[in-house]
């Protein structure tokens, strides 16, 4: 804990007065010769979501360079702790480093991934809500060790468990009100202790598969920060840093350390947190910033592995409190020598893939992109591969099922697919959740209430080729508890397949099933009836890049504006 302004002016005034009496002053030599302080060096990262080879396309650049890749990563980390000594580095991750992964890790559970950071060194983990994707029981296997209930050892060796130590102070059972995993973990450095305070995303019920989620309960990353900041403080510990799984965004023009405008969750949060807690290291906006809120540090390395936060702390020996705080963004380049124990790791895993991942299962004209447009000034706008991905759903319902149309969420478009022949491994990196598609009755009401969701929840539903609707910006958006009250979508505006939508018909829609579970705020597909379970949503991807081959963008006509189409 950073000594308070108020006590640094106490100790000055003290001074003073000892020397007005005519007592003995302490020389700069002597001050000297009292105990320096301990150098800590933290090292960290964020939202590496499995990326063990370079990521592609505009999520493998940072600040105008390549970025990525565990090799590089492992190499950047052994790089940065030359710099200090070695027991007093710690490395750090604020949560996301499993789940949304490409295939090489996805394909064994991610178990690649956990290998490859505790070889780089990694010694303290935050849980994001990725890492409930798969539900508690597989994170706590992905913890402790054990082959996959189902899968067992994909690779034919034992799975050891993390090499480094999970941390959720604010992921509880709801039977019982106990974490999950361990809240926190002390770190002596020096004889100085180190406190670290792993914190999950509150709102994790809500972005994660209900079934990931069963039987837990999310607290508030704030307060439950500041109940073990004083359980730590009771422990003699005075220097706190909270590995974060929540984050914000700062302005455009900011780069990678700076801390322009930053807004969102963070912002509260931190303000919300004790003066005790010194430093913050965040993620899941997967923005880069390196800010000071409330008088702590507060950092985030965007994500994939591209950056690492290089901090350094001074820590007085005698109390324990942070003296200075500094830190800086480091990018991982791929100039530099890949590490060795990484390469092998990767080469390993790619040929136990074997032929799976490089098998070509379409080809595209052009490159098409996940990437919004920008709807009325915000990013409530269509996607080229969004509005492809729902195209692809649609085909794969409508016949057996009779669906009329198909929304997906923009969470689950994960990247970009380029210009030529696309493999089974570039078609899984671009939807790796393995959800089922769920079709299901909504009325007209019903839809018009989903659409008008968007607005609350901030997120765009991809829709199909089939739908049309308008959108007026001077509208009023509804509450978290009656959306359905909206008008943003002109009543009269929304048809599917140029029929428009009355609100007593009923309508078969096609979404996977964290959508139809009430997922990203969309809680009026709970009401759907008759709903029916079909493939796996990569499944109806790849089936249809494969039967419309070659595939191009879609146009992006499917949501208007009131400007665009005039009154009737």
């Amino acid at each position: 804990m950073s000594i308070p302004g108020m006590r640094r002016a106490a100790i000055g005034l003290t001074a003073l007065a000892v020397t007005a009496l005519g007592a003995v002053t302490t020389t700069p030599d002597q001050a000297d010769a009292g105990p320096k302080p301990v150098a800590v060096k933290l090292l960290a990262l964020n939202d590496f979501h499995g990326n063990l080879e370079p990521p592609s396309g505009s999520s493998g650049t940072i600040a105008g360079q390549p970025a990525g890749g565990a090799e590089y990563l492992a190499t950047q980390l052994a790089e940065l702790r030359k710099h200090a000594k070695k027991q007093n580095t710690i490395t750090v991750a604020a949560g996301d480093l499993i789940g949304a992964s490409p295939l090489l890790s996805a394909a064994f559970h991610d178990e690649p991934t956990i290998e490859a950071l505790s070889l780089a060194g990694l010694d303290y983990a935050s849980v994001g809500n990725h890492e409930f994707d798969e539900g508690a029981d597989e994170l706590l296997r992905i913890q402790n060790g054990g082959c996959h209930p189902v899968d067992g050892c994909a690779d034919g060796t034992p799975y050891e468990g993390a090499g480094f130590q999970y941390l959720s102070a604010n992921a509880f059972k709801t039977a019982t009100g106990q974490p999950l995993l361990a809240p926190y973990a002390i770190h002596k450095v020096q004889g100085v202790k180190v406190g670290f305070i792993g914190m999950t995303l509150e709102g994790t019920p809500r972005i994660v598969s209900q079934q990931g989620v069963a039987g837990l309960t999310f607290a508030d990353e704030a307060q439950t920060a500041n109940r073990y900041a004083r359980e730590l403080r009771r422990q003699g510990v005075e220097t706190i840093v909270v590995l974060l799984h929540e984050g914000g965004t700062q302005e455009a023009t900011g780069g990678i350390n700076d801390c322009k405008g930053i807004s969102g969750p963070i912002v509260d949060i931190a303000n919300r947190m004790d003066p005790s807690i010194d430093v913050v290291v965040s993620g899941h906006t997967h923005q880069a910033y390196n800010c000071d809120i409330a008088g702590k540090l507060v950092t985030s390395a965007s994500s994939f592995g591209r950056l690492v936060t290089d901090i350094d702390l001074s820590i007085d020996r005698r109390t324990g409190d942070v003296i200075s705080a500094k830190a800086e963004n480091v990018v991982v380049t791929r100039d530099v020598a890949p590490d060795r124990a990484q390469t092998d790791l990767i080469d390993r895993y790619k040929t136990v893939l074997g032929p799976v991942a490089d098998r070509e299962v379409g080809r595209t004209t052009t490159e098409i992109k996940k990437t919004q447009e920008t709807l009325f000034g915000t990013t409530l706008g269509e996607s080229p591969l969004g509005n492809l991905i729902a195209d692809a759903q649609l085909a794969a319902t409508d016949d057996e099922q009779g669906a009329v149309a198909a929304f997906m969420n923009p969470g689950g478009v994960r990247a970009d697919l380029d210009a030529g022949p696309v493999t089974y491994e570039e078609a899984f990196t671009v939807q790796p959740f393995a959800n089922n598609l769920v079709t299901l009755d909504l009325t007209g009401a019903q839809l018009y209430c989903l659409l008008e969701q968007q607005f609350v929840a901030g997120r765009t539903l991809y829709p199909s080729s089939t739908v049309r609707y308008v959108v007026d910006p001077a509208g009023t958006t509804g509450t978290a508890a009656d959306a359905c009250s909206g008008t943003r979508v002109v009543r009269g505006s929304l048809t599917l397949g140029g029929v428009a939508v009355t609100a007593d018909a009923t309508y078969r829609i096609t979404v996977n099933n964290f959508l139809s579970g009430g997922g990203d705020g969309f809680t009026v597909l709970t009401g759907g009836t008759n709903a029916v379970t079909g493939m796996i949503d990569l499944d109806a991807f790849v089936a249809y890049l494969t039967a419309e081959s070659p595939v191009s963008a879609p146009a992006l006509d499917r949501i208007r504006t009131t400007a665009e189409v005039p009154a009737s």
